[in-house]
């Protein structure tokens, strides 16, 4: 009898042609990328060994191809072939959060083994509304006592438990981290998503951190391609000098975009994602979302093979990287002080 793992982290979306593998019968809801999701799948074989099951894969948005294939030798070696005891099934949210709910929903009205909300908050609240009876596992960005989530971290209760990293937290730090690459600038811009739920919360650690740094903040919102651009013409037209990007799924898939803009205007931007770095941006500061990933992928994988939710204590990830890309910083001529340099985990040159 096959176990039925489905993944949820974001809304589902239509079937596609080679944007991503073919929708198959599955029951993990899982919001993964590119790499994050090999890592997490990793970690359910590695953790379930030969049992079978059936994974739903759910993401915001499609566009970044995302590859949870576990059809590769390595899975075979691990006991899951794909077709006799393992189905994925993808799922898209097409960067709507507002789809979550009916999801979530959905996917525990059907036969499956575990749920997997994995990346954002809203994935995991809209899980936990949706059945107190189907194990869930998630990996988020907050704390999830405070969201309700779980009892405690040690013994979670309930059919709840899973990862938690920092990146939700370290707004402060990140807007130190800023500051000390471009300690002249007296107004910094915040980006943020409007239709991520949890906005607000994140705003408010940033006002917080902008006023302990005596600097003065400017919040711009985009949900949509062409916000964003229209957020840095005001960033612009205010003389704002630097920006902060929120750690929001959304604004993670256009990075790209908004690192164009930041070479367009020269302005230094800190990213919450090390791919955003690697991609040309300035610095990034925040969680190893790939080990968070990983942590999450074991604990469906022992969820699978029998164990309890309740009784598997909430993990924190609490490594954080900063990574450096000082190409960009002599593009916009910034001399990046010894101190940070040296406190970085990863420099690219």
């Amino acid at each position: 009898m096959r176990q039925v793992e489905r993944a949820v982290d974001r809304p589902a979306a239509p079937r596609r042609e080679k944007a991503h593998v073919r929708h198959e019968a599955a029951r993990v809801h899982r919001g993964l990328r590119g790499r994050s999701a090999r890592l997490a799948a990793r970690g359910a074989r590695a953790a379930a060994g030969d049992a079978g099951g059936r994974i739903s894969v759910q993401r915001i948005t499609d566009h970044r191809r995302v590859l949870y294939r576990i059809g590769s030798e390595r899975s075979r070696q691990a006991g899951y072939i794909e077709g006799r005891n393992l189905t994925i099934e993808y799922r898209w949210a097409e960067e709507q959060y507002d789809r979550l709910t009916a999801l979530a929903t959905d996917l525990a009205h059907r036969p499956v083994s575990v749920i997997v909300a994995i990346g954002t908050t809203p994935a995991a609240v809209a899980a936990k509304a949706a059945t107190t009876t189907v194990p869930t596992v998630f990996v988020i960005g907050g704390d999830p006592i405070k969201l309700g989530l779980v009892a405690s971290l040690n013994r979670p209760g309930g059919n709840l438990t899973g990862v938690s990293f920092l990146n939700r937290l370290i707004v402060a730090k990140q807007f130190e981290m800023l500051h000390e690459a471009a300690p002249t600038v007296e107004v910094s811009g915040f980006l943020v998503n409007p239709s991520n739920p949890f906005t607000d919360i994140e705003i408010g650690d940033a006002q917080a951190a902008a006023r302990t740094l005596g600097r003065k903040l400017l919040v711009v919102q985009a949900a949509t391609k062409n916000e964003i651009d229209a957020a840095f013409t005001t960033l612009v037209q205010q003389r704002v000098s630097s920006r902060l990007v929120a750690g929001d799924l959304f604004l993670n898939n256009h990075r790209e975009q908004i690192i164009a803009l930041a070479a367009r205007h020269a302005v230094p931007v800190l990213y919450p994602w090390r791919e955003a770095t690697l991609a040309g941006g300035l610095m990034s500061y925040g969680a190893d979302i790939q080990d968070a990933f990983r942590l999450g992928g074991v604990y469906a994988g022992k969820i699978l093979s029998g164990e309890k939710p309740a009784e598997l204590p909430v993990e924190q990830a609490t490594k954080v990287e900063l990574v450096i890309n000082l190409k960009t910083t002599k593009a916009l001529g910034l001399d990046v002080p010894l101190k940070l340099l040296a406190f970085a985990d990863e420099v690219i040159e």
